[in-house]
């Protein structure tokens, strides 16, 4: 897959974004998301707000790549990683509220590949000098996570539920905080930096086994969490179409 500058990125997110609004897939809705974090983080560069831009811009490419071809791997039936084809294989499934959809892509790309790309940019001893980025790209990711919310509780009423269960319910798809999902990210970003090809091959085996897990209780966070959720998806729209462009395009300020 061709990808030599972040525009390269973005157009190929976009690729997606737009087949699927073509064909109501909602997998949609985390592309679109993952498309502006991707603008996002294109700004940052150019606006010096990374340590070192170039870097960042090699992490961003290689970060892609990893969704990027196990999107292409899922479409062909060809092998990918068992919590990418889980976060896929859920978008099929209608019962899903938006919120489950979005949290299934941000759980798989911050907790396997984020990390994998992490340690394949910046090897041995130089992931050390990636911390400071590497927070920073998270950042941008929750400030879109949260202007998304933003942005379909101006659509759906309920949504604002969402907020009020989380300070009560246990529940992985509820509580799912990306801050907990960073560091896990750079726990394993450091160990697979310093390990050979060997066993950094057991090492992602293992890691894509416990995000697998996770979206399973993203998928199936419990009795309570679903009934509320359950009401939710009720009122959203049955358009996906108009709930992608929705993510794709509504500032809320």
């Amino acid at each position: 897959m061709e990808l030599h500058r972040i525009s390269d990125v973005v157009t190929a997110i976009d690729t997606i974004v737009q087949t699927c609004e073509q064909t109501q897939n909602r997998a949609g809705y985390f592309a679109a998301l993952y498309k502006r974090m991707t603008m996002a983080v294109a700004e940052g560069i150019r606006a010096g707000a990374f340590e070192d831009g170039a870097r960042m811009e090699q992490l961003d490419i290689v970060f892609a790549r990893r969704y990027l071809e196990a999107w292409q791997a899922y479409g062909q039936k060809a092998a990918c990683s068992a919590s990418w084809k889980y976060a896929f294989d859920g978008c099929l499934n209608q019962s899903l509220t938006v919120i489950q959809q979005l949290v299934l892509g941000i759980n798989t790309h911050i907790n396997l590949d984020l990390a994998i790309a992490a340690a394949v940019v910046a090897p041995g001893s130089q992931i050390k000098a990636l911390k400071n980025d590497f927070d920073r790209i998270n950042d941008v990711i929750t400030s879109l996570m949260d202007d998304i919310q933003k942005c379909l509780e101006e659509v759906w009423l309920p949504m604002r539920w969402l907020t009020r269960v989380a300070a009560t319910q246990q529940a992985s798809v509820l509580n799912f905080s990306i801050g907990v999902a960073r560091k896990t990210a750079w726990a394993n970003a450091t160990l697979l930096a310093n390990m050979n090809h060997q066993q950094q091959r057991a090492h992602i085996a293992t890691m894509d086994t416990m995000v697998y897990n996770l979206a399973r209780k993203i998928i199936n966070p419990g009795l309570g969490p679903q009934l509320v959720l359950s009401l939710i998806r009720r009122t959203e729209y049955e358009d996906t179409a108009r709930t992608i462009r929705l993510i794709d395009t509504t500032v809320v300020n």
